[in-house]
């Protein structure tokens, strides 16, 4: 069985200087961790607010390390250097806004300011991207809504048969 293979790509000027550690990206790993009965492989990425470095990045983790899953972290909100979302939208050949409006909806429940997040989701190839806030502590209320239909988006993209754990996590796949 072909193994899952997930990029992680964090996107901070600071973090990718060494100023402070990055966080959300271990984050990332601990919940999907958690969440999956599988054995993953994790490419792990730290790099500047640059909209073509992270194009160039997604690219390579879809095209050239074959990451079946790709999840980003941070420069999703308003901010001038904040330009994840439009180096995902270059990325992918389709969106599915479907994610980021239900990050968006979770997230409004702990925060008025989840309004100004601007996260995404799209496919690249057989590659299914997804943009998380920056946010240490928004990551696993963000990827428990929306984690139950990743294994079935991999699956319709022929991607590794993702198995989850039923204790952490209740996936959706149609009956056959």
């Amino acid at each position: 069985m072909e193994q899952l293979k997930i990029g992680i790509l964090t996107v901070s000027d600071r973090a990718s200087q060494g100023i402070y550690e990055d966080l959300s990206g271990q984050e990332i790993r601990k919940v999907v961790d958690n969440y999956t009965n599988d054995s993953c492989d994790f490419v792990y990425c730290v790099i500047p607010d640059e909209e073509e470095l992270i194009f160039e990045k997604l690219v390579y983790l879809s095209d050239v390390e074959k990451c079946s899953l790709i999840f980003t972290t941070g420069g999703t909100g308003p901010a001038l250097r904040d330009v994840t979302p439009e180096a995902t939208e270059k990325a992918c050949q389709k969106m599915l806004p479907g994610f980021g409006e239900l990050m968006r909806k979770e997230s409004l429940s702990y925060v008025p300011t989840a309004i100004l997040s601007r996260q995404t989701a799209g496919i690249r190839n057989q590659t299914l991207i997804v943009n998380l806030p920056g946010e240490p502590s928004a990551i696993e209320p963000c990827l428990k809504v929306i984690f139950p239909a990743i294994p079935y988006c991999i699956d319709l993209l022929e991607g590794p048969f993702m198995v989850c754990n039923p204790e952490t996590i209740q996936i959706f796949r149609p009956k056959k």
